[in-house]
């Protein structure tokens, strides 16, 4: 078995100081920068994409029990990703923009945590899962009512669970799920609702994506943070300030698809690098 490094490079340290110091970054954070909060990530050495299948998006719209399933696990699963706090890389994210030296924050994650954190217009480009939309009539609201509704239908319905999915559902027996009920939207009583997320198969809205491009157009450097790169959904912030030229860092624990497009690449956990980080450039 491989090692974990468990501190950074003092030569790559320094280069990724630097680089952040000169200011203008644009951070792109994923799913490896919540591991410590509790939420495990897709890709990782211990990620959930190896001993399970996220909903789709077209199973999602087009069948019914696979929707019902996907509430009744999200209705568990949520109160975890509710009570996650903010660890110490997205702390250290924060720091760096009340610094000044971060220009904008575009997240892979739809847990909230950098803006609990005190990061400041922060784009989620797969959206965030305390909200809810209407496939009816597209209302948006927020996810604490359907879950105060949802508790008053199912008030037996909780099953303990040690672990939740990056997309905020949980795995439950097949058994439990006729227990489950399920609620319309509140706005025309009509529609089902989706978390404001975009699930695997969907496409990221095209002006949030054209959103994205110009942040990084703009940024000095591009700072990617636990991700592995490993979808173009994220990957193409990278091709596109490679094309233009502007320096990229990332800071992930292991290989990822991006390793040969970025100027400096720390090996580390996040929670001790950024912190770090961030001493290091108050210093």
């Amino acid at each position: 078995m491989t090692a974990v490094p468990t501190v950074a490079d003092p030569d790559t340290l320094d280069a990724l100081t630097g680089l952040v110091g000169d200011g203008d970054v644009v951070v792109l954070s994923g799913a490896g920068l919540s591991t410590d909060s509790g939420i495990p990530d897709y890709r990782g050495a211990t990620g959930s994409l190896r001993r399970h299948t996220p909903m789709t998006y077209q199973t999602f719209l087009r069948d019914p029990r696979g929707r019902h399933r996907y509430w009744a696990r999200s209705f568990v699963g949520w109160r975890q990703i509710r009570e996650a706090r903010p660890n110490a890389g997205h702390r250290a994210v924060a720091d760096l923009q009340r610094a000044g030296l971060v220009a904008g924050v575009i997240t892979q994650n739809v847990d909230g945590l950098h803006q609990a954190a005190g990061a400041r217009d922060v784009v989620e480009l797969h959206g965030g899962l305390d909200r809810t939309v209407c496939l009816a009539c597209g209302d948006v609201a927020d996810r604490a009512e359907l879950d105060q509704r949802l508790r008053m239908v199912n008030p037996h319905f909780g099953p303990h669970v040690d672990e939740v999915n990056p997309d905020g559902d949980a795995e439950l027996p097949d058994e439990l799920l006729d227990g489950f009920v399920m609620v319309d939207c509140g706005a025309c009583g009509r529609g089902p609702l989706k978390p404001d997320v975009v699930f695997f198969g969907e496409t990221v809205p095209r002006d949030r994506v054209d959103v994205c491009f110009s942040l990084v157009e703009r940024a000095g450097s591009l700072l990617v943070l636990g991700s592995s790169l490993t979808v173009m959904s994220g990957y193409r912030f990278v091709l596109r300030a490679e094309k233009l030229g502007i320096p990229v860092a990332l800071v992930n624990l292991g290989p990822t698809r991006g390793d040969a497009k970025v100027d400096v690449r720390v090996d580390a956990p996040l929670g001790t690098v950024l912190p770090d980080l961030v001493r290091r450039l108050a210093a």
